[in-house]
């Protein structure tokens, strides 16, 4: 049985509650515990309750609540001490209990939690008739909260119908309008289609006729680069003459001298090879034989092709290079870039001046190799091979330009042989007198050697 602090029996404590706590009550209670608890030492507290000793009063019952409860209920020893802190900190209200008449003014919950705590007798009638009292406050506070909700949310549906009422005005002048301007851009839609058909048609007028004028452009820029080009050889080949005359007339002699001397030799050398090839006697000259004319069975430059060879037999380059002072003509890159184009440009002069070389010693023919100097990246440190005229074309000419201007230089009667696969090349070189042989012949020719 629980003790007073007078050392006598509590008139309350054979009364048992036979319901739950009621949520205000219990939440009360433990206030009242919670901050109680802070008044006794660590050994005046339950075993479960020891940890909590050093928590504020608000986390104390945020995490204590339930063990607080339970030892209060449990303990009657805890409950007194508990008791005792509340008459400290509530003597009137804790008198009031302890004479039966609790006041009217006070909160019907701190009366029940007071009461709970401090057990006096008709304590559970207290805590009952504030359960009930706070179940009935709760009730009247839920239906005035009922009712307010309940108009305000009839003022809300009042709101909300007049709000649609009015967005649905709305709607319907914008789904008005909408429809209205939907129209009014087809028909700016349909109006820019029939721009754009007519734009695009344009446009395609204007691309043929831009590619009309392009291509005549191009082909007339064509024609101005093909006449400055040979207006440039022409050039060129005009200072080459000038630069020919100068040097002739500084050593002593003009250029016709120089072609007619070498016609002379020509027609010397085919004479007596003429004479070795017949092995006719020593005979006196004859009048008639100082006509100039051509003998049955004498072959010229141009008669080498009748015989029974094929184009690119290299006996044919034979039989021209042993007329008497020929002259043979090398298209050097078409050449290299016909056998050995895999090669650098270097090693491809180095091994066509090789052969031409031994070629030269083998026939005694005059051998001149031209190379293409545009493509030159720097100037060539080059030692022409014995017997064999290594010439590089200016910048600004190109190397069939300087094998046509080679060939022009030479006197009629004279057997030039040019060896190139450059189908403008020879048909140039032939007008000019000339015997184009293809490149592929003087390869097997070099090959042979």
């Amino acid at each position: 049985m629980v003790e007073t602090t007078g050392g006598e029996p509590a008139d309350g404590a054979a009364e048992v509650l036979d319901r739950p706590l009621p949520d205000g009550v219990r939440r009360r209670v433990v206030q009242i515990v919670s901050e109680s608890f802070g008044g006794l030492t660590l050994g005046e507290l339950p075993v479960q309750l020891r940890q909590y000793a050093r928590f504020t009063p608000n986390r104390r019952a945020k995490f204590a609540g339930n063990a607080m409860a339970s030892a209060l209920e449990t303990d009657a020893v805890f409950r007194q001490r508990i008791g005792e802190k509340l008459r400290e900190t509530q003597p009137e209200l804790a008198d009031a209990l302890a004479s039966g008449s609790p006041p009217p003014a006070a909160d019907p919950l701190d009366v029940a939690a007071a009461a709970y705590v401090l057990r006096p007798a008709g304590w559970v009638k207290l805590v009952t008739a504030a359960g009930e009292e706070a179940q009935r406050a709760n009730a009247e506070r839920a239906d005035e909260e009922s009712r307010a909700e309940l108009e305000r949310l009839r003022a809300e549906l009042t709101a909300a119908r007049a709000q649609t009422r009015t967005e649905t005005e709305r709607l319907r002048s914008e789904a008005e309008s909408s429809r209205k301007e939907a129209e009014s851009l087809h028909r700016k839609l349909r109006a820019a289609l029939s721009d754009v058909k007519r734009g695009e048609a344009a446009l395609r007028k204007a691309r043929v006729e831009m590619d009309s004028v392009r291509a005549e452009g191009q082909a007339q820029l064509s024609a101005a680069e093909s006449e400055a080009r040979r207006l440039r050889a022409r050039l060129g080949e005009a200072e080459a003459a000038l630069e020919a005359a100068r040097r002739a007339a500084r050593e002593g002699r003009s250029v016709e001298d120089m072609r007619v001397r070498l016609l002379l030799d020509t027609v010397l050398d085919a004479a007596q090879g003429l004479r070795r090839e017949l092995a006719l006697p020593p005979v006196s000259v004859r009048p008639a034989e100082t006509v100039d004319a051509v003998e049955p069975g004498r072959m010229t430059p141009k008669d080498i092709a009748a015989r029974a060879l094929s184009e690119n037999d290299p006996a044919i380059l034979d039989q021209l290079l042993a007329l008497p002072q020929a002259h043979l003509v090398v298209d050097g890159y078409n050449v290299t870039k016909t056998g050995y184009p895999q090669m650098p440009l270097e090693k491809q002069r180095l091994r066509l001046l090789g052969q031409l070389s031994q070629l030269a010693a083998q026939t005694g023919a005059e051998v001149t190799c031209v190379f293409d100097g545009a493509e030159l990246a720097a100037p060539v440190l080059l030692a022409p091979p014995r017997g064999v005229r290594v010439l590089f074309s200016k910048p600004d000419v190109t190397a069939d330009e300087l094998i046509r201007q080679l060939v022009r230089a030479e006197p009629p009667g004279r057997p030039v042989i040019v060896a190139s696969t450059d189908r403008e090349v020879a048909d140039g070189v032939a007008r000019a007198g000339a015997r184009p042989v293809a490149s592929i012949m003087l390869l097997k020719r070099l090959s042979r050697a």
